[in-house]
């Protein structure tokens, strides 16, 4: 019992007392760290906080972060949702589940596009629910498949989980981009599978889509396609392709793929000078309350290391003696958990600065374990009762569509994504064999 003695053992419990009590995760971060950092430090509290924000707001890679956030934004702000999801039908409606499977797809390329969680979610979710109960699509498949969707932005390179996970862990995002692009594609087919298996199983489920969506001649089809697919299909190339070959840095693409947004927005006739105020506001807000988590995060994890938390860390596990494979496990599971209480941001601030040493020690890929720690991340943010995409999805959802059918509705979405993870975690190559041919020179 000597553990709790060492402060930072309680650190853990007073940030979980105040975030159940209604306190914002920023402000509970950085109130906990500023308390047992005074406690440390007395007085040069203070001066010591200075020096880790003043580390966080000059890291080049961070500068991305924005970028992203307004590019997401812009696409997401400018109609350009509503045009794919249309070309998404034209190409599968007529298949069984057909308005499902376009949306699963279209949350794919919109998550290449953003890199936002909870856009792609929000954006999909208000056209596509409507529209599949207008279909009498059953509710939790309306539900399980709009959620799924959204948390593809998790798992889908530009993501920003991605972005700031390496950013911590200190390994290249061009790696991370390219380890999670297998398990990601993987994902995107489990899904689109689980629904067409069910569709034709049980018709009743997910029709095809009418006779409108059907008849389009293939002309049609093609045009729709190069207007509407191809040229954010083009811009995921350029911004993730110069990202994978090498030519610019991850910050660089980001302002590549912002002003092929404005540029996009511009060419389909949508651009005005108040969409632009809209989605520099939005953009400021978003990058502002990452931020802030990203500082809180930054702050309570080196109050925590420095209160004696990698002591308290070494000393459970020296007492247990276990395995390297045994750490991963508990790892994931301690992300998993706290992905129920805490937003993605949080999760990755406390625990990696906290795991990846012990990783390190073990001899254990950073890269393996950080694309095992994003579709573990994902999961949690579909998983209930906690399940934040569910959330996001009662924001939006129609009123016919309950709790109940949500959590039924994502069950085996869930599965999907354990499987993913099941297979990252039994052949590595999976993760690691994309960044070792693309950066091998």
């Amino acid at each position: 019992m000597e553990f709790l003695s060492v402060p930072a053992f309680w650190m853990f419990p007073a940030l979980f007392l105040m975030v159940f009590a209604g306190f914002p995760v920023a402000f509970a971060l950085i109130t906990l760290a500023f308390f047992f950092g005074y406690d440390f430090f007395g007085a040069r509290v203070g001066i010591q906080f200075f020096g880790r924000i003043h580390d966080v707001l000059t890291n080049y890679a961070f500068a991305a972060v924005p970028l992203f956030v307004f590019m997401g934004a812009m696409l997401e702000r400018s109609g350009i949702a509503e045009r794919l999801f249309h070309a998404m039908q034209l190409w599968v409606g007529r298949l069984p589940g057909g308005l499902a499977l376009a949306t699963l797809l279209m949350c794919a390329v919109f998550a290449a596009a953003t890199g936002i969680v909870g856009a792609v979610e929000a954006v999909v979710g208000m056209m596509a629910a409507p529209a599949m109960l207008r279909q009498r699509y059953a509710k939790d498949l309306i539900s399980g498949t709009v959620c799924a969707g959204g948390s593809l932005g998790t798992i889908i390179p530009p993501s920003l989980v991605v972005v700031i996970y390496a950013t911590v862990v200190e390994i290249s995002i061009g790696d991370l981009f390219a380890g999670i692009i297998i398990p990601g594609l993987l994902m995107v087919v489990l899904f689109v599978a689980y629904v067409l298996i069910r569709c034709a199983l049980d018709p009743a489920s997910g029709p095809p889509a009418d006779a409108a969506i059907n008849d389009v001649p293939l002309g049609e089809k093609l045009r729709v396609s190069a207007t509407a697919l191809v040229p954010v299909a083009l811009l995921v190339v350029a911004v993730l392709g110069s990202i994978l070959a090498g030519i610019a840095s991850p910050t660089e693409a980001a302002g590549l793929g912002a002003a092929g947004a404005v540029l996009l927005t511009i060419a389909y006739g949508n651009f005005s000078w108040q969409l632009l105020f809209e989605v520099l506001r939005r953009a400021v807000v978003i990058n502002a309350m990452i931020m802030l988590v990203v500082i809180g995060g930054t702050l309570f994890t080196s109050i925590f290391l420095i209160n004696g938390g990698t002591r308290l860390v070494n000393e459970v596990l020296v007492g247990t003696n276990p395995e390297a494979w045994q750490v991963v496990v508990l790892f994931l599971l301690v992300i998993f958990v706290l992905g129920f209480v805490l937003d993605w941001v949080s999760v990755v601030l406390i625990c990696m600065p906290i795991f990846t040493p012990v990783l390190r020690q073990l001899g254990i890929d950073p890269l393996w374990f950080g694309v095992m720690a994003c579709v573990v991340i994902q999961t949690s943010y579909l998983t209930p009762p906690m399940a934040p995409a569910i959330f996001y999805f009662r924001a939006i959802a129609p009123k016919e569509i309950s709790y109940g059918d949500m959590f039924r509705g994502v069950l085996p979405f869930i599965v999907c994504q354990l499987i993913v993870l099941g297979v990252v975690a039994a052949w590595p190559a999976t993760a690691t064999y994309l960044a070792g041919i693309l950066f091998r020179f």
